[in-house]
């Protein structure tokens, strides 16, 4: 009696969140060998691994490929390629350019964001062993990443824009950096006041608490359609949370791998840290930076 009760409150439930638009799907834990957790985890953890290091080995070479290029080109501008191609500095992007800068973001993303979200993408696998302990849990799971990397790809999208219109502006060096501290300056004081702005809360808290996350949005969705969505929205809460602080590549340098490698560090910290005040501290650091800038720009 006790567990058919349980099973009409959860149906209650679960209608209810259909009545609010939230899909949802009644799962059933079932026992699960410690083992087979074990090996899971392993194998969802080497695959993470395996992304994270394609998409910074990626990286790496692109930046190497841009450093050779840079020693007398003054007349010309490096495409992020790893192939040496260059264009005359002063022409509009040609679609080939377009294209290669669109794919160097997309895979930055891939390298910066994957370590953050491992801890939800490695949940996500663990619930669905727990749910279908005789089966291979990792087809939802990837169709959850795959949401994931999604929404970032479209982000990578916007980056590029924003890329195509600083470089028009005459607001980039060969780096991809910021040539003016007023720019460098503006961009870090915002994105130190994003940190405390109620949106960030609200983002960080849902990419903070994984299984919260999910118990919020209709819990574990084993079919593709559902776990694509889920991780559509899980991603679109990333991006809500660290959009701003990926606009700070612009002042660092698009390729300095060193200063990729500190933000990706930061939104690590911030992910892992069940405590709202890093973000806060984060923002005291960046306006700090800012109004530095700001002062040399003016002085």
């Amino acid at each position: 009696m006790g567990g058919e009760k349980r099973h009409q409150i959860a149906v209650r439930i679960a209608q209810k969140l259909r009545d609010a638009n939230v899909g949802s799907e009644i799962v059933e834990l079932l026992p699960t060998d410690p083992a087979v957790l074990r090996r899971d985890r392993i194998v969802a953890a080497l695959a993470l691994i395996f992304l994270s290091a394609l998409a910074w080995g990626y990286l790496l070479w692109l930046s190497a490929d841009m450093r050779m290029g840079g020693m007398d080109m003054s007349d010309f501008r490096m495409i992020p390629s790893g192939m040496g191609l260059m264009v005359p500095a002063h022409t509009s992007w040609p679609a080939i350019e377009f294209a290669f800068v669109l794919a160097m973001w997309t895979v930055m993303m891939v390298g910066m964001m994957t370590p953050s979200a491992a801890p939800m993408i490695l949940m996500y696998a663990r619930v669905g062993r727990s749910t279908q302990a005789q089966g291979a849990p990792f087809g939802a799971t990837a169709y959850f990443a795959i949401g994931y990397f999604v929404v970032w790809a479209a982000f990578s999208l916007f980056a590029t824009l924003t890329q195509w219109a600083l470089e028009c502006a005459g607001l980039l060096d060969a780096a991809m950096a910021s040539t003016s501290n007023l720019v460098g300056g503006v961009i870090f004081v915002a994105a130190g006041s994003y940190q405390w702005t109620r949106l960030k809360g609200i983002c960080l808290a849902q990419c903070q608490m994984p299984f919260a996350f999910l118990i919020r949005h209709g819990g574990f969705r084993r079919d593709a359609p559902g776990a694509l969505m889920l991780g559509l929205r899980y991603g679109a809460y990333c991006v809500g949370c660290c959009w701003m602080l990926m606009a700070l590549l612009f002042v660092g340098g698009v390729m300095n791998m060193l200063w990729i490698g500190l933000l990706a560090l930061v939104i690590l910290l911030e992910k892992v840290i069940p405590w709202a005040r890093v973000a806060y501290l984060d923002g005291v650091v960046f306006v700090a930076a800012g109004a530095w800038l700001l002062s040399s720009a003016m002085f």
